[in-house]
């Protein structure tokens, strides 16, 4: 069939992949010159199962109110005069119970373990380089007690079968030897030595080269979508400002913009972006970064070592469609990350970023048809995109085929 895939970030490239293995005929369009320009440019990096919890949880409520007059918070609230941002809010609210939390933590994880096994399989047959580390993550903790409760929520995805390694401040060291010298700071961690790291704009951008070369996709870059055309329960076309794009199926990819586009032809998406902040330091041969990802949970700061380069993330902030930032908004990260890697990279010469994660209440993204029989959803991941991407791929790849999805979709799927 003809498809047309509406996003080229890692879940749009992702699943041209898959469908055009099928043999079918995609084209992508994305505004953007080059593919992972948004969404994907510069997040996290990790591939990580072992951290799939879902956001929505008993703790969160108070969390996101404590953050109008507290810094600090992990889930920070910017209120808007946004009428889809307070629908959404209540609707994370109610997902906000432990039921519902070990219902989504569970979903999210089966679809994260399966995403990684595909993702290999995928390196394997395109040898895409993307700063890959296989090397394990570690989740520290800097108190006793937090570390307690972190051991405690683990519980959720041991109980699915995921590998953790509880260790001290030694262990911790033993593993990665940069943290020999700070090994005091930290009551230990959780070490999951399944997860692993690499740069997902580096791999969406050599995934993307891979399918126009060797499997015929064509990427329309610069190509802002305008509109869909519908008649008669299904998409006719999409109107853009380089033209109208045809096809027999279309995927709807655009991460935290894909409501914008639904909206038009009266579908209602619960997807909201939470922004995430960025910094990339330079590596040079002097420096001591990482061997392998992880994250400072009490300072709430991802660290990813990508090749010559330390990433750095932290904040989930809901503050709308805004990406603006200033120094002053790294500074803490900035401090945290001094103060675990002293010498980790070049801290004079940071480069920064911002961008936003398209987050559903529950965690989970959106699967399949709704209203119009030949558009399908493949959008909403959140902040784990990178991780289920290559499970998200495939899963559009069977469910326009035909087939069974290979895992469960319970809470996932698109409501007409």
């Amino acid at each position: 069939m003809k498809i047309v895939i509406m996003g080229g970030g890692v879940i749009g490239v992702t699943g041209a992949y898959f469908l055009a293995r099928d043999g079918h005929e995609v084209t992508v369009l994305d505004r953007q010159p080059v593919p992972a320009n948004e969404t994907s440019f510069a997040n996290a990096g990790l591939v990580a199962p072992g951290h799939s919890y879902a956001w929505a949880s008993p703790q969160a409520p108070m969390i996101m109110l404590r953050s109008l007059w507290r810094d600090g918070q992990s889930l920070r609230l910017k209120p808007k005069f946004d009428p889809h941002m307070w629908l959404w809010c209540l609707k994370f609210l109610g997902q906000c119970t432990t039921e519902r939390a070990r219902i989504n933590t569970t979903r999210k994880l089966g679809l994260c373990v399966y995403s990684q096994k595909l993702l290999h399989g995928v390196v394997q047959h395109t040898n895409v380089a993307y700063d890959r580390r296989a090397k394990g993550c570690i989740y520290l903790y800097r108190t006793p007690a937090a570390l307690e409760k972190g051991v405690l929520k683990t519980k959720i995805l041991a109980d699915s079968g995921q590998q953790f390694e509880v260790v001290d401040g030694g262990r911790a060291a033993e593993i990665d030897p940069i943290f020999a010298p700070v090994k005091d700071k930290f009551a230990g961690g959780i070490y999951c030595p399944t997860d692993e790291s690499g740069d997902v704009n580096m791999f969406t951008r050599g995934l993307a080269e891979f399918c126009r070369r060797e499997l015929g996709v064509s990427f329309e870059m610069d190509t802002t979508i305008r509109g869909i055309d519908v008649a008669g329960g299904r998409v006719e076309r999409i109107v853009t400002d380089k033209g109208d794009f045809t096809a027999d199926h279309y995927v709807l990819s655009l991460g935290s913009y894909s409501p914008f586009v639904a909206r038009k032809i009266g579908i209602n998406l619960p997807i909201y972006p939470v922004k995430g902040y960025s910094l990339t330091l330079p590596v040079g041969p002097q420096h001591e970064a990482p061997n392998l990802g992880g994250v400072d949970e009490e300072n709430l700061v991802a660290f990813t070592r990508m090749g010559d380069r330390l990433r750095l993330t932290a904040t989930a902030e809901f503050s709308g469609y805004d990406t603006t930032h200033e120094p002053s908004d790294f500074a803490a990260m900035l401090a945290a990350a001094r103060d675990m890697f002293p010498n980790g990279g070049d801290y004079s010469r940071p480069t920064y970023w911002a961008g936003l994660r398209p987050m559903t209440p529950e965690g989970t993204p959106i699967f399949g048809y709704g209203r119009y029989d030949n558009l399908f959803m493949n959008t909403g991941h959140g902040h784990m995109g990178w991780t289920m991407s290559c499970g998200a791929g495939q899963i559009t790849a069977d469910l326009i085929a035909g087939r069974q999805a290979q895992i469960d979709l319970a809470g996932m799927m698109m409501q007409s």
